[in-house]
């Protein structure tokens, strides 16, 4: 026979127990006090290894040498369409810049340090100081596609009005063809595609080279369907043949898709329902 306090002792933790399993408050949403910094140290990982990585530094340095290959072998595949009648034209190489052709994780670093995200006036006074670094491997290839007659085209969604300390980094750097007629910087829409025809239109470009998949097509801004990947199978031809893609997992298209449009509490807001909806 169970003694009386015993018959307590019991209830209490069942008590508890039953509180326990009852319905979780809901989670509060997240307030635009909290979202900037939380928003932060979300990119925290991926500014470290942009920055301090071997294996970021390899992976440049390696699809620098996969891009010099495939430009010299497109040049080869055009020189016989010359031979076989082709009109001649200007050969291009096309290129973006930021986290292409200059490396900008110093300033990614300084917005973690800071706990702020991307603003235009925090990221024009980075470029106004025109001290970006090349990324490993760019001034090589670059200069190997100038030798080897190709015009270099700086594609980039810099906006216009940083164009004259953009053209000093790259020169200062001792970027070819680092001039305003080969710099083509966006005016309004971050749409790359009418930049990239106005170069088709005078010359035959043999290679692509940029940190996005929109650098090469503006299609890939959809990630509705798997999140892209239907697209890239579609155009994995193109691709493979025409287009060198680099690492770069500080910001970009992929983490638009999950973070949408609208206040920094509503981009926190849904990434976090998506790590709901996808971690284990």
């Amino acid at each position: 026979m169970n003694h009386p306090m015993q018959k307590q002792l019991l209830i209490i933790p069942l008590v508890a127990l039953i509180a326990c399993a009852g319905p979780k408050p809901a989670a509060q949403a997240p307030t635009a006090s909290d979202a900037i910094p939380k928003l932060a140290t979300m990119g925290s990982d991926a500014a470290l290894w942009q920055h301090s990585s071997a294996e970021a530094y390899w992976i440049y340095r390696q699809a620098y040498g996969t891009a010099t290959t495939r430009m010299m072998w497109n040049m080869v595949e055009l020189g016989k369409e010359y031979a076989e009648g082709r009109p001649r034209r200007p050969m291009a190489v096309i290129v973006d810049i930021d986290e292409t052709v200059l490396d900008n994780s110093p300033y990614q670093l300084h917005l973690v340090r800071t706990g702020r995200v991307y603003e235009q006036a925090t990221w024009k006074a980075w470029t106004d100081s025109a001290v970006a670094k090349p990324s490993p491997g760019a001034l090589d290839f670059l200069h190997a596609a100038h030798k080897a007659g190709c015009e270099v085209f700086y594609i980039t969604n810099r906006d216009v009005r940083e164009q004259p300390s953009t053209l000093k980094n790259l020169q200062d750097l001792g970027f070819p063809d680092a001039d305003p007629a080969h710099l083509l910087l966006m005016d309004g829409a971050s749409d790359k595609t009418e930049r990239r025809a106005r170069v088709r239109a005078t010359h035959d470009v043999v290679l692509l080279v940029g940190d996005q998949l929109r650098d090469f097509d503006e299609r890939f801004k959809d990630r509705s369907v798997n999140d892209g990947r239907n697209v890239v199978d579609a155009l994995s031809d193109s691709l493979s043949k025409y287009f060198i893609l680099l690492p770069n997992p500080m910001y970009g298209t992929y983490r638009d898709a999950i973070q949408g449009k609208g206040t920094d509490a509503e981009k926190l807001q849904r990434t976090t329902d998506w790590f709901e909806r996808n971690a284990y």
